[in-house]
């Protein structure tokens, strides 16, 4: 009997293990954001400075690198990654703004969405966003 047992319930443990939480940016999918504050602080280049969501891939940019990668929304939060930028050479203010705003992204950051503003908060950084037109 326990044999038996035992050949019913590891099969679906096991299947139970193989399920995903269902992946892709749900509301944010297909949106454009201009990037309002950084860490309080305006863009170095606010005409630069944005963040798009496709279906299951962010791209953003303060003003000199491009960041992008595969993202998901869980539990209220911004799972990205792997993150790739480009390496053109910064320097100043847009640097420090672009490490702020990738280390945020590779934080898991919660998001704070109310109409047409947004807040990704976590890593000791935050990023304030304004839903732009396209």
């Amino acid at each position: 009997m326990h044999k038996a047992l035992a050949l019913i319930l590891v099969p679906l443990a096991l299947l139970g293990g193989c399920a995903t939480a269902p992946t892709g940016g749900g509301a944010l999918a297909g949106t454009t954001w201009s990037i309002m504050r950084i860490d309080g602080a305006p863009p170095v280049a606010p005409d630069k400075a944005m963040m798009r969501f496709d279906q299951e891939r962010l791209s953003a940019s303060v003003g000199c690198n491009g960041i992008g990668g595969d993202y998901r929304v869980e539990g209220g939060r911004l799972i990205a990654g792997p993150l790739m930028a480009t390496r053109m050479f910064c320097e100043g203010p847009v640097w420090k703004q672009e490490e702020a705003v990738n280390a945020l992204l590779s934080a898991a950051p919660e998001i704070q969405r109310s109409g047409a503003t947004m807040r990704l908060m976590s890593g000791g950084h935050a990023l304030d966003l304004q839903l732009a037109s396209d």
